[in-house]
């Protein structure tokens, strides 16, 4: 029997690489960027599966390029690039890669969380730059972590795991989301559910964990900036367009909060003026999931979800499961 034909749009870890090969006829850009719209639809031609990131643009054109096409497989937690509607009209399931991400964007959060409140970059900076010369009593007077309160906008998998992580640190954690975790968890993790206004104005940092749609849009701008303290920091590692990254510029520049930690941007890859000139923020390049074994787990997933539905299986996460009737 053939093996399915598969497109890849970016090259994965060699063992995701080799579970591809030995499972499908693959097509792959081996190239280190994004493909152009035709380059694309030129790679979805005549295949049974598509396999893409979070960079590539699936829309209806995308999908009807090739009408045999069975799956798209994600790889991503999120899927905000792929028209899922589209998908569903045409019978397509499409596919993403929760859970092994988790564990991996809590450290990169909490990495960045220290330091910005150790400022670690700016004294990574100083030392390179030869300007360590003594051991100053007021230099690089940052915050202590410890015993502080860290505020969750948003308490799903990633949201509890850097609750797991402030309680080493004896943090009081607040949290607030539109889905309610499991009372065991809050219990466990001591998590205290309270109002956005009221997480803000009490957090000394909050980190952003929330999922991307038409409703969390901006869900952090100009008014949600004005309540926070002087001295609280921002963390955002889920999506750019949470935050307005504009307004964010203007609270940083005028010192409203003491700084942010950003690695995911609203016009991602750019970013938005006056940002890269600041001294109180740390930018990181999407990097939150950058582990070999992560992202190695991730594309294993991303293959599994692609085969089964390839052999006539329900995939193991689908974000559209109606299509399976």
């Amino acid at each position: 029997m053939p093996k399915p034909r598969v497109f890849l749009t970016r090259e994965l870890p060699p063992g995701v690489m080799a579970a591809l090969r030995d499972q499908c006829e693959l097509t792959a850009n081996v190239e280190p960027r994004v493909l152009t719209k035709d380059e694309l639809l030129a790679g979805a031609t005549g295949v049974d599966g598509l396999l893409c990131l979070l960079t590539d643009t699936i829309d209806a054109e995308v999908l009807d390029v090739q009408p045999r096409l069975r799956v798209v497989s994600n790889y991503a937690v999120g899927f905000n690039n792929v028209d899922v509607a589209a998908a569903t009209a045409r019978g397509i399931p499409v596919t993403n890669t929760p859970g092994v991400l988790t564990e991996t964007t809590a450290d990169f959060a909490w990495a960045l969380m220290m330091a910005l409140a150790r400022k670690v970059v700016a004294g990574d900076r100083l030392t390179r730059e030869g300007r360590f010369t003594q051991w100053e009593p007021m230099s690089l007077l940052g915050t202590d972590v410890f015993g502080k309160t860290l505020g969750l906008i948003g308490a799903g998998r990633i949201g509890q795991a850097m609750a797991r992580r402030a309680r080493g640190f004896s943090m009081r954690v607040l949290y607030t989301d539109v889905a309610e975790p499991p009372v065991a968890i809050v219990r466990e993790l001591q998590m205290e559910r309270v109002s956005l206004e009221d997480l803000l104005r009490q957090s000394d940092f909050v980190s952003v964990h929330a999922p991307l749609n038409a409703d969390t849009h901006h869900l952090v701008g100009a008014p949600q900036f004005g309540l926070m303290r002087p001295g609280a920091f921002l963390i955002n590692t889920a999506r750019g367009p949470l935050v307005d990254e504009a307004a964010l510029v203007a609270a940083l520049r005028d010192r409203r909060i003491a700084g942010a930690g950003l690695d995911v941007y609203e016009h991602e890859p750019r970013l938005s003026p006056g940002l890269v000139e600041l001294d109180n923020v740390v930018l990181a390049p999407h990097a939150a999931s950058a582990s070999l074994e992560t992202r190695t787990k991730m594309g294993l997933l991303a293959v599994d979800n692609l085969m089964a539905v390839l052999e006539g299986r329900r995939a193991p996460f689908t974000v559209n499961p109606e299509v399976y009737g």
